[in-house]
């Protein structure tokens, strides 16, 4: 009499339920440096262009036109048509709107993928507090900055523009840029690609925070799952079993 022998089936265990989170995190993880990456770059670049755009900034040269009884008569010319700091100014403006762009945009993607958990979490909490606030200073310092930086390069705009054409005639009054105004711009441009990268990081963190403790609650939460397919084969292979007992029992007596 031949014995049938069956294989034993591997159980279903919660490692197999757990949603596979840790290919997220990485792609999550690599697209926000990348997003860091860039708006470093693009701030470097914004950088360089506000000081191209100090150095080439207009000047203008004073003469002496006439003399009358009411005194000497002056009029101001232009040195320069004022294009390659009109473009360097424009290509600073463009620039910086994209690092806000990329900063948007990370703060949207952290957002999607946080876990609500983070909303059941203790508000009067260190932790929280010290999380908001961070979020909340490096949000408002970064707008402040970018505000700043964007209404001074305007004005560089404005003021490079107003001479394009006809810059070298001789005129009663000539708009320059004060020395020093695109270099502040320099300034304040690194100072917003730095606080929108620590933002984008900050953002980081708390999604780390919030899939840990999706995954902690995962674990705590008591859940019994079975694969019915794999249920159904147990109680086909117990039933073979039993039968194959059964015939056995009756032959011996």
């Amino acid at each position: 009499m031949t014995t049938q022998t069956t294989t034993p089936k591997m159980a279903v265990t919660h490692a197999d339920l757990e949603p596979s989170s840790g290919r997220t995190d990485l792609r999550n993880k690599t697209c926000t440096l990348l997003m860091v990456l860039l708006t470093i770059l693009l701030g470097l670049f914004c950088f360089i262009m506000c000081l191209i755009a100090e150095v080439t900034r207009s000047e203008v040269k004073w003469m002496s036109i006439a003399e009358n009884e009411k005194g000497s008569s002056y009029e101001c010319v232009y040195n320069g048509s004022g294009k390659k700091p009109l473009l360097c100014a424009a290509c600073a403006f463009v620039a910086l709107a994209i690092v806000k762009i990329v900063e948007h945009i990370c703060l949207l993607i952290t957002v999607s993928k946080s876990s609500p958990v983070l909303l059941n979490l203790d508000p009067d909490s260190a932790s929280v507090k010290s999380l908001t606030f961070q979020v909340g200073f490096f949000y408002t310092t970064t707008w402040i900055c970018f505000a700043v930086v964007e209404i001074l390069l305007l004005i560089g705009v404005f003021v490079e523009s107003g001479h394009l054409k006809n810059w070298s005639m001789p005129r009663k009054s000539c708009l320059i840029i004060r020395e020093g105004m695109f270099s502040s711009a320099a300034v304040f441009a690194l100072i917003t690609v730095f606080l929108a990268s620590a933002l984008c990081l900050t953002t980081l963190h708390t999604q780390r925070i919030s899939q840990d403790l999706e995954n902690v609650q995962w674990e705590s939460s008591p859940k019994h799952v079975s694969n019915p397919t794999l249920l159904q084969q147990q109680h086909i292979n117990i039933a073979t079993v039993t039968k194959e007992n059964l015939a056995t029992t009756r032959g011996t007596l």
